[in-house]
C-alpha cells in the first residue's frame, strides 16, 4: 500500500476546485447536447489520464494517480465522487461492469458488479393482479424495482486485488465534498426540475433535491450531503461489510420494504450474500484488432461483436460516414443483433447461451448475406437467427425496456493499467428511493415483465438471485496483446449503437477520439431509424427513406468517454453532450 497521501493539502485543494469547476461548468456547459464536433476537446498526456462525466470526479481521480496511486485507486475515488455530484446516474446504491487490463500480468479481465434479484422475487414480480405487465414507471418508482446493489462490493474486491492506496484514504475526497458541499451542475439542476413529482414522492429525495417550498435546486446552489459523508466514513472504517451488513444494510432494506404504494422484497440476506463475479471478457477480431467487452448478463459485448462481425463483410471505409450506404449496413446489422439479443441473452449463471455460436464468423457471415441487397431489410426479414448451440433450448422473445441513464469513465495510469467501467442505478434517479445519502437502483425493471412468449420461457425473466440483462458495454480494443483504445457510454439500450458506431468511426473511418465521441448518432434497434435531432445526421433523412426506412429525429444523450493509447502517449476526449472532462499529466 502507498502511504496515506491524500492529506489536508489535497483536501483543501479539492474544496477549492469544487467551486472552480462548478463555476466553469455553470458558465460553459449547457444541459442540452452540443453537436458540432469542434466542441469536443482533445486532451493529450504522456503519463496518465482520467475521463469522467463530472469535472470534480475526474480531478479527484487525476490527483490520486499524480500522488502515486494507480487506475484502480482512481476508479474507487471517481465512483464515490460521481455518486455524490451525479447521483441521478450511478452510485453506491447501484451496480457496475468493469473491463480491466492489468499491465503487470498482461491480462484482460472483467468484473460483474451487476445487481441481483432478491431471493423473494418471483417471475410475476412485475405482473398486476390480472397477470398483465405493469406500466413501466409504475414498476420503477418505489421498492419493487430495487435489486441488491453491487457497486460497493466491486470497488472493494477489485481494490483489494489491484489497488495501491489505503482504502480509507480513498473515501476522503467524496466525504469532504459531501460535508463541505458542491455546486449543483446545470445538468443535475435540469434533471431535478424535469423529474418533478416523481422525486417528490418520497421524503428523503424531496428534502434533498428541493427547497422548503418544493422548488427544485438551481444551478450553482451549494448542496451538502452529511448522510453520504457518514456512509463513506463507515466504509472507510469497515469496508464493504459496513454496507452489506449493519445499520446501512438495515436502512436499505427498510427503505425498500416500507416504500409506500410500491414496496419491494429486498432482504438483509440478499445484501450479505451478494458476490462480485470475475468473468472472461467477450473478445472478437474486427479488421485485425481485438475488441473486448463485457459478456452476459450484459448484452453489450455480444451485440457489438455481432454488429461489427456482420459489418466486416462490407466496405465501410469507401462510402464513409457521409453516405447512407454505410448506414444501411450499420443499421440493419444493429437490427439483426437486437433480434438475437431479445431472444437469447440473459444471465448465464441461470441458463446456457449460444455465445460462441452468436459470435461465430460463419454464422455472422450468413447473417450478413441478408444485407446483400441495396434496400433496408423488411420487418419480416429481421428476426432472431439460429446460432450453433452447445445444447438444445427453446426461448421466447423478450419484452424488457431499458431507458437511457448511467455513467461511464475510463482511466489509464502511469503503469499502463486500463479501466473501462460503466456504472448505473438504471433509470435517472433510479427507484427514487434514497437512504444514507444515496439513491437506490431500479435495475429489476431491466428484466422482462413477461415470463413467457407464445408458450416459450423468456431468458431474461425474473428469478431469485438472477442478474438482469444489461446493454452496458465497457470496451477495450487490443492490438498485439496491448490496449489501444478504452471506450464506453451511458444511454440504456442505445449504448450498444453508440459504442459500435464509435468503434467503426475509429477503425474504419480513422476518426480521432475528439471526433468519434461527438459525431452525430444514427441508431436502428427495432426498425425505425433514429437519427440525432439537430445534427448533420438529419441530412441523410431522405436517402434513408429512399432505402426503405422509417426515419425519426430524436434526442440522443450519449456520454462517450475514450482514451487512445499509442507509442507517443495518450489522447482522450469526453462527449460534449454531457459535462465530462478528460484530465492527465
Amino acid at each position: 500500500m502507498a502511504a496515506k497521501f491524500l492529506g489536508e493539502a489535497f483536501l483543501a485543494f479539492m474544496l477549492s476546485t469544487a467551486t472552480a469547476f462548478a463555476q466553469q461548468t455553470s458558465d460553459t456547459v449547457s444541459p442540452e447536447k452540443a453537436t458540432d464536433v469542434s466542441i469536443a476537446k482533445r486532451t493529450e498526456s504522456k503519463a496518465f489520464m482520467v475521463a469522467a462525466a463530472n469535472p470534480l470526479a475526474a480531478e479527484a481521480g487525476r490527483e490520486v494517480i499524480a500522488r502515486g496511486g494507480n487506475a484502480i485507486d482512481a476508479m474507487v475515488i471517481v465512483q464515490t465522487v460521481l455518486g455524490l455530484v451525479e447521483p441521478q446516474s450511478s452510485g453506491l446504491g447501484g451496480g457496475a461492469f468493469l473491463v480491466y487490463y492489468d499491465a503487470k500480468s498482461g491480462k484482460l479481465t472483467t468484473f460483474d458488479g451487476r445487481e441481483t434479484a432478491p431471493r423473494d422475487a418471483t417471475p410475476k414480480l412485475f405482473l398486476d393482479t390480472n397477470g398483465q405487465p405493469l406500466k413501466f414507471m409504475d414498476a420503477v418508482v418505489g421498492g419493487r424495482s430495487v435489486g441488491t446493489p453491487g457497486t460497493v462490493r466491486l470497488l472493494e474486491d477489485v481494490h483489494k486485488r489491484y489497488g495501491k492506496t489505503d482504502w480509507a484514504t480513498l473515501m476522503k475526497p467524496a466525504e469532504t465534498l459531501a460535508t463541505e458541499g458542491f455546486k449543483v451542475s446545470p445538468r443535475l439542476a435540469a434533471l431535478i426540475a424535469t423529474e418533478g413529482d416523481r422525486l417528490k414522492k418520497y421524503p428523503q429525495p424531496r428534502s434533498y433535491f428541493f427547497d422548503a417550498f418544493g422548488v427544485a435546486l438551481q444551478t450553482g446552489a451549494v448542496l451538502k450531503n452529511p448522510a453520504y459523508a457518514e456512509t463513506l466514513s463507515a466504509l472507510a472504517k469497515g469496508g464493504a461489510d459496513a454496507f452489506y451488513g449493519g445499520q446501512i444494510a438495515e436502512a436499505i432494506v427498510n427503505t425498500v420494504r416500507e416504500a409506500p404504494g410500491n414496496p419491494g422484497v429486498l432482504s438483509l440476506a440478499d445484501l450479505s450474500n451478494y458476490r462480485v463475479i470475475e468473468r472472461e471478457p467477450i473478445c472478437f477480431m474486427y479488421r485485425g484488432l481485438d475488441v473486448c467487452g463485457m459478456g452476459p448478463p450484459s448484452s453489450g459485448g455480444i451485440a457489438i461483436g455481432q454488429i461489427l462481425g456482420i459489418a466486416e463483410n462490407f466496405d465501410l471505409k469507401t462510402p464513409g460516414p457521409e453516405k447512407a450506404d454505410s448506414w444501411r449496413i450499420i443499421g440493419d446489422a444493429q437490427r439483426l443483433a437486437f433480434a438475437d439479443r431479445e431472444r437469447y441473452v440473459a444471465d448465464t449463471d441461470f441458463l446456457p447461451l449460444p455465445t460462441k455460436g452468436m459470435l461465430d464468423k460463419s454464422y455472422l457471415g450468413e447473417r450478413a448475406k441478408l444485407l446483400d441487397g441495396d434496400k433496408a431489410l423488411s420487418k419480416d426479414a429481421v428476426k432472431a437467427g439460429q446460432p450453433e448451440w452447445d445444447h438444445a433450448l427453446l426461448l421466447g422473445r423478450d419484452a424488457a425496456l431499458e431507458l437511457p441513464s448511467t455513467s461511464h469513465f475510463v482511466i489509464v495510469d502511469t503503469e499502463g493499467n486500463v479501466v473501462s467501467m460503466t456504472t448505473t442505478i438504471e433509470n435517472g434517479f433510479g427507484s427514487r428511493l434514497m437512504t444514507n445519502g444515496f439513491l437506490l437502483n431500479n435495475e429489476l425493471t431491466d428484466f422482462s415483465f413477461k415470463t413467457h412468449d407464445n408458450g416459450l420461457p423468456i431468458a431474461n425473466r425474473v428469478e431469485p438471485g438472477k442478474r438482469p440483462r444489461s446493454s452496458m458495454a465497457p470496451t477495450i480494443v487490443m492490438k498485439d496483446g496491448k490496449p489501444l483504445l478504452a471506450i464506453g457510454s451511458p444511454g440504456g439500450s442505445q449504448i450498444i449503437g453508440y459504442v459500435a458506431q464509435a468503434l467503426i468511426a475509429y477503425i474504419d473511418w480513422g476518426m480521432p477520439v475528439e471526433e468519434l465521441v461527438a459525431q452525430p448518432h444514427l441508431i436502428n434497434r427495432f426498425g425505425t431509424y433514429d437519427i440525432e435531432a439537430g445534427t448533420n445526421a438529419e441530412k441523410l433523412t431522405e436517402e434513408l427513406k429512399a432505402l426503405g426506412y422509417e426515419v425519426k429525429p430524436v434526442e440522443m444523450n450519449s456520454g462517450l468517454h475514450a482514451i487512445e493509447i499509442t507509442a507517443q502517449g495518450l489522447a482522450g476526449s469526453a462527449d460534449p453532450r454531457r459535462e465530462g472532462v478528460v484530465l492527465g499529466e
